[in-house]
């Protein structure tokens, strides 16, 4: 993963105070047919200006005729009637009547759309000040210069810990296999749960620190924030993890050229916060805005709901989420639908009850169809033997299927206990 530090180079409002001294007075003209201009506006040290104004001028700059704003990225666009301008900036805090540069000869013609940047490194614009200008620009220079080496070298130790945060996701996610392979086949589920607990904890916390410091680093780049949360949020740290992604948020949405992948990726995490914290509407209206902004990797975020919503044994919830995710895959390409399916039997199979006459389990509409979708589409799947067997205690036999290879939990008097096991955490959420 790679990325630009956005550097914060020294101010230029000392320089531009010193630049161009022409008065000029007020004078507006009405267009007939017009052209247009656009271009970017680019400062001494190279980088785009952001703000202030590019105006058209029939007399040499004298009169500042067609204006047009400059965004904060450093563009500006306008039209006006065909003919010969000079092309002038001024900056937000320009004296009335003075200018910061200006470029003559710029032709406008009817219909047609001409490039011109502004672009106050060239050698006329320099060629202009007085000596102590120049000396005030050189160092202006050289230090740019200076602080983009600290940005590379700065941006070769974030990407540097952004590796390690990807191996330390992926650890955490494989932290009840690790423990289990350390404690031996002798170790009970108590001492494997707690030496998961113990890594999962060790691995986030560690990405916790490094995020905090890469953050600061450099604040504008979501990615890190969204990696923070993350964390934050398998440490249950559920208030600092909802406020650092909405930055994320934030910051992904005011980009340039924003990436649909990381405002999705947002989103999502604050879905699973508001999952994880009960509040069920928040959570389904983020992760549709997550659906949303990355359609191509919808599938992916509406099955993570549901998985997130049955781990939390919010039923409701996951079979709404269950069936979304379903109706987000029209065309059937999503390898792991058998996994909705499992998801949403499970959640309709807590209202399942025994019927005392015949001691079978009476499921309530639809709960079957599912399990047998989901056998249909994993027969040898994880949880294929106990569905089966599970079925097999139901009132409902029509096309219920034989055993499978496997052997079957064994069955009890309860719907609750032949309820198969939780999905693996590594079918469980996309990796953002």
């Amino acid at each position: 993963m790679r990325f630009a530090l956005r550097l914060r180079l020294p101010a230029l409002a000392i320089l531009f105070a010193l630049l161009g001294l022409v008065f000029v007075p007020a004078l507006a003209q009405q267009p007939a047919s017009t052209g247009t201009v656009h271009g970017r506006v680019i400062n001494p040290s190279g980088s785009p200006q952001k703000d202030g104004t590019v105006s058209l001028s029939v007399d040499g700059g004298v009169t500042l005729s067609y204006n047009f704003p400059v965004s904060p990225t450093g563009n500006y666009s306008g039209q006006a009637p065909p003919g010969e301008y000079t092309i002038v900036y001024r900056a937000p805090d320009t004296p009335e009547g003075k200018i910061v540069d200006y470029i003559s000869g710029v032709v406008l013609a009817a219909g047609q759309d001409t490039a011109q940047d502004i672009d106050m490194t060239r050698e006329e614009f320099v060629a202009r000040l007085s000596p102590e200008q120049q000396r005030l620009l050189h160092e202006l220079s050289e230090a740019n210069i200076a602080a983009a080496s600290d940005a590379n070298r700065d941006a070769s130790a974030v990407n540097a810990d952004l590796q390690i945060v990807s191996l330390d996701f992926q650890a955490a996610d494989n932290a009840r296999v690790t423990a289990a392979q350390n404690l031996g086949a002798a170790a009970g589920p108590a001492d494997v749960d707690e030496m998961t607990s113990e890594i999962e904890s060790a691995k986030l916390a560690e990405i916790e620190t490094l995020m905090t410091k890469d953050a600061s680093t450099d604040p504008n780049e979501p990615i890190l924030w969204i990696a923070l949360a993350r964390a934050e949020t398998g440490l249950k740290n559920y208030l600092d993890a909802e406020t650092n992604f909405k930055k994320a948020l934030d910051l992904a949405q005011k980009e340039d050229s924003p990436r649909p992948q990381v405002i999705a990726a947002a989103q999502a995490g604050l879905g699973e916060v508001y999952a994880l914290t009960l509040m069920v509407d928040d959570a389904n209206s983020a992760f549709a805005a997550a659906a949303k902004a990355d359609p191509s990797n919808a599938g992916r975020y509406l099955r993570n709901q549901a998985i997130i919503f049955y781990n939390a044994r919010n039923f409701p919830a996951q079979i709404d989420a269950a069936d979304a995710a379903i109706k987000a895959d029209p065309d059937k390409t999503d390898p792991n639908e058998a996994l909705l399916y499992f998801i949403k039997a499970q959640g309709l199979a807590e209202d399942a009850r025994v019927d005392p006459e015949t001691d079978k389990l009476v499921l309530p509409p639809g709960c079957a169809d599912a399990y047998r979708k989901y056998l249909e589409l994993a027969p040898t799947g994880p949880h294929a033997a106990q569905v089966t067997a599970f079925l097999q205690r139901t009132s409902d036999v029509a096309n219920t299927p034989s055993p499978a290879a496997a052997t079957p939990t064994p069955a009890s008097s309860t719907p609750a206990s032949a309820t198969p096991p939780s999905p693996s955490s590594s079918s469980a959420a996309p990796q953002q």
